[in-house]
């Protein structure tokens, strides 16, 4: 259904947004049944879940402004899907795209997870919101291991005035923001100018204003690696590969050159991929990579970081 390569329209420039064909292509590659052989204890720290009615218009987005959405299920079988494979442990979160409706998501996320060891679910909040202080207060007490926050959907800077809030509760619990502060993949059908509220300056501004704050920066910061790669290495940041060690979008092969090994988390943005759910975990694998990072970067960082029971 398409080349790599044309891909190249939502992660250049944010173009061709034909309601009709996707700007992205899906790949018909092949997938394993399970994780490769000999793989230290994985941990895909990025995975997406929501409740039906709200998995499905993501879906319709994705169709008509990303790319074609390869893995449909219900949110329960997400989380089967890759423990059943070998996953060792998944962290799934949502994203509240408006005021109003975080509790709800936590709850669900609460209780998708309850009763599966070998998930854990992070908690949303809309920055800004009246009562943030309390929804995330009510979902750390349920069990929730952080907060997901997407500038892009929220239309959010890392540096508003609303995420010192989040950032104060979450420093407070010792608990991460995972954020997508990255400026791609931009698309004109965000409600927003991704790139005029995402950067690593913004980000950088967030940690000084907390600095005992734990922050994930997914797709390793694209598409601003050099600014991401120094923060690793000199605050309380991380990174996580999702989609960008695909060998997807153009212009960014599989590498982790220049990020501190400690700080990279493995994830996939399961189930919302247009290729098979291991092309990336098989990509990691033959980076070359010493074997101590690698058992870092597929697991031992994540289980670290949100307190993940690993075996």
């Amino acid at each position: 259904m398409g080349k790599p390569g044309d891909a190249k329209m939502l992660m250049e420039h944010g173009e061709g947004d034909d309601p009709a064909r996707p700007p992205c292509p899906a790949l018909d590659d092949p997938e394993g049944a399970r994780v490769p052989e000999g793989l230290p204890p994985i941990v895909d720290a990025h995975v997406h879940a929501f409740p039906d009615r709200l998995f499905a218009a993501i879906q319709r987005w994705f169709d008509a402004h990303g790319w074609p959405i390869r893995y449909r299920m219900p949110a329960g079988d997400v989380l089967d899907f890759l423990t059943s494979r070998g996953v060792a442990h998944v962290v799934v979160f949502g994203y509240a795209h408006k005021a109003g409706i975080a509790d709800d998501l936590n709850r669900f996320l609460a209780a998708l997870v309850a009763g599966r060891p070998r998930a854990t679910a992070l908690a949303t909040v809309f920055p800004g919101e009246d009562g943030a202080e309390r929804i995330l207060a009510d979902a750390f007490s349920a069990g929730l291991r952080g907060v997901k926050i997407h500038c892009h959907v929220q239309c959010v800077p890392a540096d508003a005035p609303g995420m010192d809030a989040v950032a104060g509760a979450c420093a407070d619990a010792g608990l991460p923001i995972v954020m997508h502060a990255g400026r791609e993949p931009a698309s004109p059908a965000y409600a927003c100018d991704t790139r005029a509220i995402c950067s690593a300056d913004r980000v950088e501004r967030l940690l000084r204003r907390h600095p005992r704050l734990k922050l994930v920066i997914p797709h390793l910061g694209v598409d601003e690696l050099d600014a991401y790669r120094a923060l690793a290495s000199r605050r309380a940041l991380w990174v996580d590969t999702t989609m960008m060690l695909a060998d997807y979008f153009p212009g960014y092969p599989p590498t982790l050159d220049g990020f501190p090994p400690e700080r990279v988390l493995y994830g996939t943005d399961f189930p919302n991929v247009p290729y098979a759910w291991d092309r990336e975990l098989k990509n990691l694998a033959g980076l070359g990579l010493r074997e101590a990072d690698l058992a870092r970067v597929l697991g031992g960082n994540a289980a670290e970081l949100f307190g993940l029971p690993l075996s």
